[in-house]
């Protein structure tokens, strides 16, 4: 079975729910990171489920659904680095889901935890990453900033699952 890799696509504005209605369609593996806001208009307020990177969708797709994801209404390209397709670790897409779904911290850790600290994730699905710690939450968690896919995402996780990088 061939490989499939991930890949972030720029939709047009405001189309990346239908764009994945489309991938759903058509059988294509995506994910459309969404959040809930409360939004103001001027007789009501509505929680709504917005994309967390406007203008983008991910697939995860082998090369022969390359080109047809092309083909999808309102599909622009994907994101590229010398007219090549840029492909996404999947501890990237990984990392988004767990911010999107932040769990509760395992057990206490009795390390010095200082605010510009480089951690790396060392147990979970973010296994891996690499980050700064940019603030101490209490005796269990701490804030880390990570880089996902030209982005920058905050995300609080337990200290058990981090080590300092020297």
């Amino acid at each position: 079975m061939p490989e499939k890799i991930w890949y972030a696509i720029y939709v047009k504005s405001r189309t990346e729910k239908k764009v994945a209605t489309e991938f759903e369609i058509d059988g294509f593996d995506f994910y459309l990171p969404l959040v809930k806001k409360l939004k103001q208009w001027s007789d009501r307020k509505k929680w709504i489920e917005e994309p967390l990177f406007r203008s983008y969708i991910f697939v995860h797709i082998d090369q022969k659904q390359y080109y047809p994801v092309l083909q999808t209404p309102n599909v622009v390209k994907y994101v590229s680095f010398e007219n090549k397709a840029v492909p996404i670790r999947n501890e990237q897409i990984e990392a988004v889901k767990y911010f999107l779904n932040e769990k509760d911290p395992e057990n206490i850790d009795q390390q010095v935890w200082e605010e510009g600290q480089k951690v790396e994730v060392i147990s979970g699905s973010l296994a891996g990453l690499k980050g700064e710690l940019i603030e101490v939450r209490g005796k269990k968690k701490v804030k880390v900033e990570i880089e996902v896919v030209g982005k920058t995402l905050i995300i609080q996780i337990p200290k058990s699952k981090l080590q300092f990088i020297l």
